[in-house]
């Protein structure tokens, strides 16, 4: 396969799963890892993608803050599968804390209560979804008001969870990267989510693969505070094997 062939391999590869990794490439293309770096380089400078650690995306790795209703239009289907297969973690009498983001806004819509929850939240939509059935218990979050994300931060917030201890914590990002952890586009926000880990036995993350290799300006936390991971089959395998390497449980939909 020639320099051009491969370039056009790639290029096809991230358009049709927005990311690719250096692993994988090799086994597929049958080259060296020095190959496929110095043709992600190339590829780079002139503009046709960005690297990232281990690979690279199509996307700009550092991520911008988009309204919740530009992003609830954005892989809508992974998202609902996402929400879907975290519902099924939710047991009877549970307390759980749902975080903000329209993965989260996913989530509450596919939650069927079998008899009674809690659900902590701060996310004005999540709690919309759910006032509809009579056997969940919404304890709203006070606070600052984030108009892209519908959801609040701040001390009002932060000081309503030093009252509770929950079963569990779904977390939404807006970046994954292996070296930075996970994160989210808002500083008040990354530093309401640590308060949530610190509240919660069980972190699950529910991110769709586009938020891989990403970074964004707030980070929340490393991989070490994360138990599990739900995200949609288009994700890279080597992101999959490096945080399963890490100690989190991977579940791919």
């Amino acid at each position: 396969m020639t320099n051009v062939e491969r370039h056009q391999y790639i290029l096809k590869q991230l358009k049709e799963v927005g990311i690719v990794q250096v692993v994988d490439l090799c086994e597929e293309l049958g080259v060296s890892s020095v190959t496929i770096r110095k043709d992600l380089t190339l590829l780079e400078e002139s503009g046709l993608l960005f690297r990232t650690h281990g690979g690279a995306t199509q996307y700009n790795p550092y991520t911008t803050d988009r309204t919740v209703f530009e992003k609830e239009k954005l892989r809508s289907d992974d998202k609902n599968r996402i929400g879907k297969k975290a519902a099924e973690m939710i047991e009877e009498n549970d307390s759980i804390i749902i975080a903000s983001g329209t993965t989260m806004q996913s989530l509450a819509r596919q939650i069927m209560p079998k008899g009674n929850i809690t659900v902590v939240t701060s996310a004005l939509n999540v709690a919309m979804e759910l006032i509809k059935y009579p056997s969940v218990e919404i304890m709203q979050m006070g606070g600052t008001l984030r108009k892209t994300s519908t959801s609040v931060t701040g001390k009002y917030a932060e000081n309503l969870l030093q009252d509770f201890y929950c079963s569990k914590l779904f977390l939404g990002v807006d970046g994954i990267d292996l070296d930075y952890g996970v994160s989210t586009s808002s500083v008040q926000e990354a530093q309401l989510n640590r308060i949530m880990i610190d509240t919660a036995q069980k972190v699950v993350v529910l991110a769709d693969s586009s938020k891989f290799g990403r970074r964004s300006f707030g980070r929340i936390c490393g991989f070490d505070k994360i138990d599990v991971l739900i995200t949609d089959d288009k994700v890279s395998a080597g992101f999959v094997e490096s945080l399963e390497k890490a100690g989190v449980s991977v579940i791919v939909v």
